[in-house]
């Protein structure tokens, strides 16, 4: 691997700047790709552009950034793709500073900004050498997420397609499914979301048998089944529906007959009960009555231990003595049948009883 260093103003680096979405950012005169099809979608908020900005302005030195050249002469951007966007975007008058566009700025400011030069550090190698050092040296910027190395490492025409239905704001997945949808599409946790639903969580694997795909419409048309899916069976409760494992409920009930007006009725009830902990299990308990989704409100240890008190130490089940750590609290009418986690309904009930209740 050969490393040389070149100082680019930003006048140079923003000459030909373009943004096509689909087709590729590129900047340079049209000889750096700023984004290749492993990087990242751009994550810089407000605040952090504006900080790349004010750096300039106040021409204190910004992080290194990281080429690689191509055999055709060439570059693609390995590391410093947000700052590079960042100030390509402020050159273009995509957006202010103090109300200021880089347009409105006196002549001489504008020149101290076009005049500025950034270190670039260019390496050639092979694409594994470029690749393993762009999984390394992300040193400036928000630390990628799993999905983001994953694209990096099975970079191809699948991650691109697929990227053109889950990274972009207001269109595709985001458009269509943000309501269930844990995370961030421009973090690529939608992405992440639709490879688990349809590998069943074997995501790199599957990555790695489509890398080399033409496109990703089965990733997409899987995807719009599940959530055709959920649209048809639940009311959309966003703050209740996101994160759920539609996928994998998706696999498991799609041909199941379903009670849509039972199913409302019930979410009501439950998101209303204070025994349930965890009310995004409420559509998996639901589909297949385990309470285990719902993580039930426990007897606390006071409870139980008022409950012994009253029992004697013994057993209301087989009527044996046992000491207070071998006993377990348990509903005395099942939660099932509506009954609730208060003193009135607590017993305790030895171990093996406790276990052969809840198997029945």
């Amino acid at each position: 691997m050969k490393i040389t260093l070149r100082k680019v103003t930003v006048a140079e680096l923003v000459e030909g700047y373009r943004d096509d979405r689909e087709g590729g950012v590129f900047g340079y005169g049209d000889k750096l790709d700023i984004r290749p099809p492993y990087q990242r979608e751009f994550i810089y908020g407000p605040r952090e552009r504006n900080a790349v900005i004010h750096s300039i302005l106040k021409d204190f030195p910004l992080n290194v950034m990281y080429w690689a050249d191509r055999e055709d002469g060439t570059f693609e951007v390995i590391d410093g793709q947000q700052r590079t966007i960042s100030i390509a975007q402020y050159v273009e008058g995509d957006f202010s500073i103090n109300e200021q566009y880089f347009y409105n700025l006196l002549p001489d400011i504008e020149t101290t900004i076009l005049d500025y030069e950034l270190m670039v550090y260019v390496c050639t190698g092979t694409d594994s050498e470029k690749l393993e050092w762009f999984r390394t040296i992300n040193i400036a910027g928000k630390k990628l997420t799993p999905q983001e190395l994953r694209n990096a490492v099975y970079s191809g025409p699948w991650v691109s397609d697929a990227k053109r239905y889950f990274s972009r704001i207001g269109h595709g997945a985001h458009g269509l499914a943000s309501d269930y949808l844990a995370g961030s599409a421009i973090r690529q946790e939608y992405l992440e979301t639709a490879i688990k639903w349809i590998s069943g969580g074997e995501i790199e694997d599957y990555m790695a048998r489509h890398q080399h795909d033409a496109d990703a419409k089965a990733l997409w048309a899987h995807f719009r089944n599940v959530i055709d899916w959920v649209d048809s069976v639940f009311k959309t409760r966003p703050n209740l529906m996101r994160g759920v494992d539609w996928g994998g409920l998706y696999d498991a009930h799609k041909d199941a007959e379903i009670d849509k007006e039972w199913v409302e009725a019930e979410t009501k009830r439950l998101i209303t009960d204070d025994d349930v902990e965890r009310q995004r299990g409420i559509y998996g308990y639901l589909l297949d009555g385990d309470e285990r989704h719902l993580r039930i409100r426990a007897f606390s240890p006071t409870m139980k231990r008022r409950a012994y008190e009253a029992q004697g130490g013994k057993c209301t089940a087989c009527g044996d003595e046992f000491m207070l750590a071998q006993m377990e609290a348990d509903h005395i009418t099942p939660w099932r049948d509506k009954g609730a986690t208060v003193q009135e309904n607590c017993q305790v009930l030895c171990r093996d009883c406790n276990r052969r209740k809840g198997a029945k």
